[in-house]
């Protein structure tokens, strides 16, 4: 990798970006070289659901914009009807949203969250309710789990909330008649402004994932269905003041920070004669998730568990990942099924999208300034190393009329500058990789992207904005029922 000189302060960022996207130099600016989301996308984690991360989300919150708002999902396509069990939090887990303003790819904050269980079945029924359920505290939600919050900063950690409540999985309208009522109730208030949320959601992600069949059935005409419509999430939902993210808690001079989300487990798992499980061993991570679908359509098949297990300061010690960044295997699918031409490699748009963020003190081909910690004033150049994370550039706000396709309709408070839940990412992603960064031209035939532009479920206005977890069944002979 080359080496990075920091140059330009965050002062004029804004205007670059926006004036060179007036002038069409910049056609839209990406978050990774890849395309969505990140559902089962590694052999291991494929097999272990509780501790896959399907999405991550950052983003200045559109009705608080002093604050932000980061959001995890775990645990893929749940089958709104997948009881009795349904799909709590794993206990022997730690679940983690990381935070680099420095840029030396570590953590200078981790917010993590661990779970525990209030199971009152136990050799009575198999039933997670046996009755309406009017409460958190309702007799009849029989199974139930609370949460403890803690902020790390280096050494030092303090717990921010420490008896949280889980939003139940949602089973239906005869056990739920309010699920509202329940979910805002596993809203928490945190010290210093902050809220948080945990529990089952609509999958905020829209794609037709036939993307895998050829490239959309080798013809474009498997497209414009959303695949994972229907289905629900695990969720965390946090919001933070700025200066609590920030580069020694500044965020006018360091307003750039970078976001992965990780969960790790414990490497044994032990049951004992008296039939309690009883936990072993160091957390080893198991997931990790950044830019969108990176591990499933960047990272060759040998390296995505390695990939899954890394820090992103180690990104860069790893030639086999940095090559099919610089030389990624989608352009070469795309041009051998559609005959659309390959952008010629080594991508050096794409190293600095992936890897650095995006700003000239990079010294990569997109001329601008819009999202690498670079921009702050306080980074060490020496320290900066190239790293993949969701970069966020908090100094942007948020837009009235967001544009779907972020950065690449001419609105900054989009993908690639961090991610919100509307962002098509799909869309801005597989232009990205037919270079239109670098060329600020879009490719007329791939114009359409998969024809999923939202999700099916409106978003809310408010925190913690996801939409309420559907309880109508995947398959089905009639439409669902809204809300």
């Amino acid at each position: 990798m080359r080496h990075i000189h920091h140059r330009r302060s965050t002062g004029t960022a804004i205007l670059a970006v926006g004036a060179l996207l007036a002038a069409g130099i910049v056609g839209y600016g990406d978050a990774g070289p890849a395309g969505a989301s990140s559902h089962r996308e590694a052999p291991l984690i494929a097999a272990s659901p509780q501790l896959d991360n399907t999405d991550l989300y950052a983003f200045v919150s559109p009705d608080r914009p002093d604050t932000v708002t980061l959001v995890a999902n775990v645990i893929p396509f749940q089958e709104p009807n997948g009881g009795p069990n349904f799909h709590p939090f794993a206990t022997d887990a730690r679940y983690e949203i990381n935070i680099d303003g420095d840029g030396d790819g570590r953590p200078d904050v981790t917010y993590r969250w661990t779970f525990r269980d209030e199971d009152r079945r136990g050799n009575d029924t198999f039933l997670y309710n046996n009755g309406p359920v009017t409460s958190l505290d309702d007799e009849n939600l029989l199974f139930r789990q609370r949460y403890t919050l803690q902020e790390i900063r280096g050494t030092n950690s303090r717990t921010l909330l420490d008896q949280g409540r889980v939003a139940p999985s949602r089973v239906g309208a005869a056990s739920m008649p309010d699920y509202k009522g329940l979910r805002d109730a596993a809203l928490h208030d945190l010290p210093g402004g902050g809220r948080v949320f945990a529990g089952q959601t609509e999958d905020p992600f829209f794609l037709d994932l036939r993307v895998f069949d050829l490239l959309y059935g080798g013809n474009l005409k498997e497209v414009g269905q959303d695949t994972v419509a229907g289905y629900n999430v695990n969720t965390l939902v946090l919001q933070v003041p700025k200066s609590a993210l920030a580069l020694r808690n500044d965020a006018e001079r360091n307003p750039v920070v970078g976001v992965w989300s990780t969960t790790s487990r414990r490497g044994m798992n032990v049951a004992a004669a008296d039939g309690r499980e009883r936990d072993w061993g160091r957390y080893v991570q198991v997931s990790r998730l950044g830019n969108p679908l990176v591990n499933e359509v960047v990272v060759p098949a040998g390296l995505k568990n390695r990939f899954n297990a890394m820090t992103p300061d180690q990104d860069r010690t790893v030639p086999e990942l940095v090559d099919r960044v610089n030389q990624p295997e989608v352009p070469r699918l795309i041009e051998k099924i559609y005959g659309i031409k390959a952008p010629q490699g080594p991508r050096a748009d794409l190293a600095e999208i992936f890897l650095t963020g995006v700003a000239k003190a990079t010294a990569g081909p997109i001329p601008v300034d819009l999202n690498s910690q670079l921009l702050n004033k306080d980074v060490d150049p020496k320290s900066f190393v190239p790293a993949e994370e969701l970069r966020l550039n908090m100094s942007i706000p948020p837009t009235a009329k967001p544009n779907r396709l972020g950065v690449l309709g001419g609105d900054l408070a989009g993908f690639p500058n961090g991610r919100r839940l509307s962002d098509d990412v799909v869309d801005i992603e597989l232009q990205a990789l037919e270079g239109a960064v670098a060329t600020g031209r879009p490719v007329p035939a791939l114009a359409r992207g998969d024809m999923v532009d939202a999700d099916n479920r409106a978003f809310g206005t408010t925190f913690p904005y996801l939409a309420l977890p559907e309880y109508w069944p995947v398959n089905r002979a009639v439409d669902a029922p809204s809300g």
